[in-house]
C-alpha cells in the first residue's frame, strides 16, 4: 500500500526506499524490520545527547499530565519562565554582563530567523517613527548562507534550484562574499563597504555554513564582522539554529569569537532534539523599541504553539543537563575521536577538504558527476543505508554530525563506511 504521507526534500519518484524507524535510544536507531541505524546526523542536526534521554523523556510526561497548551499571548507559564531565565544566563556576554535580554518563543529555526528578521525592522520602523533614525530595510547576507525554508528564511539564503519555483516571493538581499582562505579581507572590506549604506542587519551563521557545505571560517573573522556592524550602527544578527548547543565545541560558536550579537536565533538543540522549539533572543534596545503604551507598537508575530508548555519543560531539562553534567567535556572527548579518523580518512586518495569544528567533520568525496542534483548522493544514502547508517551527503561533501553520546566502536563503524564508500565510489588515480 503506498504511504500518503509526503516526505521533506524527498522526490517520491525516484521511488528511494524509505525505511520506517520504530524506536530509538542513544545514537541507534530501531528500524522495523529488525535492522538498526547510527544516526550519524542527529536527525538532521538536532539530537544532542542522543535519542529519548531519560531526563528530558521524564520531563514531557510529568508536563504533559500537568498542563499542554497554553496562549501565550498574555499568559504565561513556569517552564517558559525557567527556559528564558537559562537562555539569558547561558548567552553570550560582555565581561560577564549579560546584553541579551529578552526571549521570543517559536517553533522552529525558520520562524526562529522570521521572527529575527522582522525584530530587525521593527526596531528600525519604531525609530523612525519617533524621530530617533532613518528607517532601514536591507539585509546583508553571506554567500551560502541557509537560513530555512520559510519565505524570509529563503529570501536571506543562497539562491537556486531549491528555491526558483519561489523567487518572485523572495525579497532583494545585498550579499558579502564568504570569507574562503585569502579571501577573508575582501570579506570585512565587502561588508565595510555595505554597512556604510546604512543596511538594517547582517545576518550569518557563526563560524561554519550548514547546508552551504559545511563552510567553515576563523573566529578572528567573525569578530571583525561584528565589530564592523557595530560601528556603523548596523544589527548584528547571529542564526546559532545549527551552532549552538555545543555543535562547534562551545555552548554559542559566538563564544569562540568574543561576539555578542544583537539578535540570536536559537532552536534544533534546544530541546536536545526531542521536541519543536525555537527561540530569539533580543537586547534590550530591540525590545525597547517596541515598548509603548501604543498597541500598535507591540511586536505582531505569533503562532498557536508558541512556548508551548511540554516543549518548554523538555528545554528547561536540556538546561539542567548541561548545567549539571559535564557535556562539554564529552564533546571535547568526541571531537578528538572524529579529528584523529578524519585524518586518517584524509590520506585515502579519493578524499578532499577535510574540515571540523567541534563535533562536526566534513570532507569532499572526488568522484564525477557530483554536482548538487547528481545521482551522487542518492547514491551514498543508499549505500550508507545498507552499511546501518543515517548520512545524508550534501552533493560530494560527506559530513557527520553525531549525538554527544556516540561510543568508541560507532565512531569506528562510521569511518570505516566512508573509508568503504571513497573505495567505491571515489575517483581513484
Amino acid at each position: 500500500m503506498t504511504s500518503p504521507v509526503w516526505h521533506p526534500f524527498t522526490q517520491h519518484g525516484l521511488n528511494e526506499p524509505i525505511p520506517q524507524v520504530v524506536r530509538a535510544q542513544g545514537a541507534t536507531l530501531h528500524l522495523a524490520d529488525g535492522g538498526t541505524l547510527i544516526d550519524a546526523i542527529s536527525s538532521w542536526w538536532v539530537t544532542t545527547h542522543g535519542h529519548c534521554h531519560p531526563r528530558i523523556a521524564a520531563a514531557i510526561a510529568d508536563q504533559a499530565g500537568r498542563l499542554d497548551q497554553l496562549i501565550f499571548a498574555a499568559y504565561t507559564h513556569a517552564p517558559a519562565e525557567a527556559v528564558a531565565r537559562g537562555l539569558i544566563d547561558m548567552a553570550p556576554r560582555t565581561n560577564g554582563q549579560p546584553e541579551l535580554a529578552h526571549v521570543f518563543y517559536s517553533d522552529s529555526g525558520s520562524t526562529a530567523v522570521e521572527v529575527a528578521l522582522k525584530m530587525a525592522l521593527g526596531y528600525w520602523h519604531n525609530l523612525a517613527l519617533d524621530g530617533l533614525a532613518q528607517a532601514r530595510s536591507r539585509i546583508l547576507v553571506l554567500e551560502h548562507s541557509y537560513h530555512g525554508d520559510t519565505i524570509g528564511a529563503m529570501s536571506i539564503g543562497e539562491r537556486g534550484v531549491y528555491n526558483a519555483a519561489w523567487q518572485p516571493l523572495l525579497f532583494d538581499v545585498d550579499t558579502i562574499p564568504f570569507p574562503a582562505p585569502g579571501r577573508e579581507q575582501a570579506c570585512l572590506d565587502a561588508l565595510e563597504a555595505a554597512c556604510a549604506q546604512h543596511p538594517a542587519a547582517f545576518i550569518v551563521e557563526p563560524l561554519i555554513l550548514g547546508a552551504g557545505g559545511m563552510l567553515i571560517y576563523p573566529a578572528h573573522v567573525l569578530t571583525d564582522m561584528a565589530a564592523i556592524c557595530r560601528r556603523h550602527g548596523v544589527l548584528f544578527i547571529a542564526d546559532e539554529v545549527m551552532t549552538a548547543w555545543g555543535r562547534t565545541g562551545t555552548l554559542f560558536a559566538c563564544q569562540q569569537a568574543g561576539v555578542v550579537p544583537d539578535i540570536m536565533a536559537v532552536a534544533k538543540g534546544i530541546t536536545g532534539g526531542a521536541i519543536p522549539l525555537a527561540a530569539t533572543i533580543a537586547t534590550a534596545p530591540i525590545f525597547d523599541a517596541h515598548l509603548s503604551t501604543d498597541r500598535a507598537r507591540l511586536f505582531y508575530h505569533s503562532s498557536s504553539y508558541t512556548a508551548n508548555a511540554i516543549a518548554c519543560a523538555a528545554a528547561a531539562a536540556n538546561i539542567a543537563i548541561w548545567r549539571e553534567e559535564d557535556v562539554l567535556g564529552r564533546i571535547a572527548v568526541l571531537a578528538d575521536g572524529i579529528a584523529v579518523r578524519l585524518a586518517q580518512l584524509a590520506l585515502h586518495p579519493a578524499f578532499s577538504n577535510p574540515r571540523q569544528l567541534g563535533t562536526i567533520a566534513a570532507i569532499d568525496l572526488d568522484a564525477p558527476d557530483a554536482g548538487y542534483l547528481s545521482d551522487l548522493a542518492p547514491r551514498l544514502r543508499a549505500f550508507f543505508l545498507e552499511q546501518g547508517i543515517l548520512l545524508r551527503p550534501l552533493g560530494n561533501t560527506i559530513y557527520l554530525m553525531p549525538p554527544y553520546c556516540l561510543d568508541t566502536d560507532q565512531l569506528d563503524r562510521l569511518f570505516a563506511a566512508l573509508t568503504a564508500a571513497g573505495d567505491r565510489f571515489g575517483v581513484q588515480p
